[in-house]
């Protein structure tokens, strides 16, 4: 399949955008000095953002295996960023070939590598969109030309939420998960991280003000906070925990070694 049909919007330069900062810590190339400069920066107040962008990728192919073995066969990733493998279809063919995945993202690097991204397998299929998190209606109706919804989807925000407020009259964050969720078929999965102040507080504040500096609105949740986003939902086990602690992997219980990660995971299913 082909991408989106959405036509590309010129690369700022001049700010950083999120994903190429978190492209510059996973060790890619596809930023620009302005992202390499605010990423140097989060990284000297916050030494635990590289070992995070690790174990939130860890995380999303854990939490994706699971979706995909419970029978789920439908994904939907938003907030994609630059592709990194494995990346989530390649997760989710691998348990299920017939697998079908979207990818949304409002970034035009993301969309510069779609073609990169849709490169799955024969028997399932793969497509890109070109939308922002926050126009639900034009996310949900491009993905639904590849996505069944009155089947189950596994819907994934993969440290996202963390740059949406709260707000009512802005971001309006837990309205958008609302909206998202009552798209979904009973038995679809929401996978979701986040970054929170409870394990490390002064350290998420200073990152949290370089962001914010940057023209990059941050906005770290407590376990509460976070909690909330599954309202409604049934919590797979170990429930809400810092992201290294989700169903680890021998890897995981490894990286722990390394160091307070903080960031809080989940994944629930709707019933």
């Amino acid at each position: 399949m082909t991408g989106s049909e959405a036509a590309p919007t010129r690369v700022d330069t001049s700010r950083p955008h999120p994903a190429r900062v978190y492209d510059w810590w996973l060790g890619g190339k596809d930023n620009y000095p302005v992202d390499e400069e605010l990423a140097r920066r989060i990284l000297a107040v916050d030494g635990t953002v590289l070992r995070g962008a690790r174990a939130n990728r860890r995380f999303m192919h854990r939490a994706v295996r699971t979706a995909a073995e419970a029978g789920t066969r439908q994904f939907l990733d938003i907030g994609t960023g630059i592709p990194t493998e494995p990346n989530l279809h390649q997760v989710a063919q691998g348990v299920a070939p017939r697998s079908r995945v979207v990818y949304a993202d409002n970034d035009p690097i993301v969309l510069r590598h779609a073609q990169a991204l849709l490169r799955g397998t024969a028997e399932g299929s793969t497509d890109y969109v070109h939308a922002d998190v926050r126009d639900v209606d034009t996310l949900l109706g491009r993905a639904g030309e590849s996505l069944d919804f009155s089947e189950p989807v596994a819907l994934s925000l993969v440290a996202l939420t963390h740059y949406l407020g709260d707000d009512p009259d802005a971001d309006d964050v837990y309205g958008l998960l609302r909206r998202y969720v009552a798209a979904l078929a009973p038995g679809s999965h929401l996978i979701l991280s986040q970054v929170t102040p409870d394990l490390s507080p002064e350290v998420i504040e200073k990152a949290a003000n370089q962001f914010r500096r940057s023209g990059t609105p941050f906005f770290p949740r407590t376990l509460a906070e976070f909690s909330r986003f599954f309202d409604g939902l049934e919590l797979l086990g170990p429930g809400v925990i810092p992201v290294h602690g989700w169903r680890p992997e021998p890897e995981d219980v490894a990286a722990q070694a390394e160091g307070i990660v903080p960031v809080y995971a989940g994944v629930a299913r709707k019933v």
